[in-house]
């Protein structure tokens, strides 16, 4: 079987990337831009040098060509759609550029897949849990009959996502299955996102790099959190326990808190949790957030079987170590 994993140089593709590996004997396609930094797949490239079931292709969701160039090159069994522009922040200066990858991207993609002859791949499509956006309490928890409420261009961007890949199931019969996943993370999480953020903030804190204060966006937030080693195995079973074209399910874990509270057991880790204090900074904080995402995933358990196996605990841990080994290169980093 060939995959194509788009975005397999960020957190999730790697991860899957790290899970058909172990798991399978597929022959992996790992999609990415030439300039793609390749931090995240270090680990593969001694495997890519060797050919050894792993294979890096050049494509960009902005460039139609390039995404037939890919397809006609892997012809692939399995595609897993997780390249994006996926940080919500950065939506809000740059819009256009994150609905023309997202949206328009994922059209250009389909269409690839479409028009290549001879291949029927099933195609996740991974849409995400900000299409739901400002929920009310008592729509908690988040089915995936919600409406729509997307509170930042990313979550209009991944509202046109999932849409575009339900249409193209319906329309033309491709066999698309579209994901709302909830927050998941771990190691590999960009620094750019609060718990990665404040698990670097954390790690440097500890290494004596910066003072003693981790700096704070919105705290009240609430969250489920699952750990990406969890969600890229429920990606494996969407695709392969019994996929029905056009369905959507919403994926997530079964801890819930408020960013707050992750970030109290963050520091409460550290090696410095006596010293360490808290400061929200005005620039962190978004136009608009999504305040309550709690999912009710039932749809996906009792049509694949999977629950989330790893604890929120062992998720924090893992995700500032992870931090920890990236500070102790002796590398410059922003504190962002």
């Amino acid at each position: 079987m060939n995959v194509l994993i788009t975005g397999i140089t960020g957190m999730v593709g790697s991860h899957l990337a790290d899970f058909l590996l172990e798991n399978t004997d597929w022959i992996i396609y790992g999609m990415c831009r030439w300039r793609s930094p390749l931090d995240n797949v270090e680990h593969l490239l001694d495997r890519a040098n060797r050919k050894e079931r792993v294979h890096f292709i050049n494509g960009d969701l902005c460039d139609y060509v390039s995404l037939v160039n890919a397809v006609e090159e892997t012809r692939p069994d399995y595609v897993f759609h997780l390249a994006a522009q996926s940080y919500p922040s950065t939506s809000f200066t740059a819009p256009i550029q994150t609905l023309d990858t997202n949206i328009l991207g994922t059209e250009r993609l389909l269409e690839a897949l479409r028009r290549c002859p001879g291949i029927d791949p099933i195609i996740h499509v991974c849409s995400s849990s900000e299409v739901f956006g400002r929920v009310s309490q008592d729509k908690l928890p988040i089915d995936e009959e919600c409406s729509f409420h997307p509170a930042s261009p990313y979550a209009i961007s991944k509202t046109g996502t999932d849409l575009v890949g339900r249409f193209h199931a319906e329309a033309y019969g491709q066999k698309v299955l579209v994901t709302r996943m909830f927050t998941h993370t771990g190691p590999r999480r960009g620094d750019v996102f609060a718990e990665s953020t404040f698990a670097k903030q954390v790690a440097m804190i500890e290494r004596g790099l910066i003072p003693p204060i981790v700096k704070t966006g919105n705290l009240q937030s609430m969250r489920t959190w699952a750990d990406v080693r969890d969600a890229v195995r429920a990606y494996y079973m969407l695709v392969t326990v019994n996929p029905v074209p056009g369905a959507y399910y919403n994926v997530g874990g079964a801890f819930s808190c408020t960013v707050e509270d992750m970030l109290k057991h963050l520091i409460s880790i550290s090696t410095c949790r006596d010293s360490i204090r808290v400061e929200t900074e005005q620039a962190r904080l978004r136009p608009l957030d999504a305040d309550l995402q709690v999912p009710d995933t039932t749809k996906f358990w009792t049509h694949t079987g999977w629950k989330p196996e790893i604890s929120f605990e062992k998720t924090m841990q893992d995700l500032l170590d992870y931090w920890r080994g990236k500070v102790m290169s002796e590398k410059t980093f922003l504190t962002r």
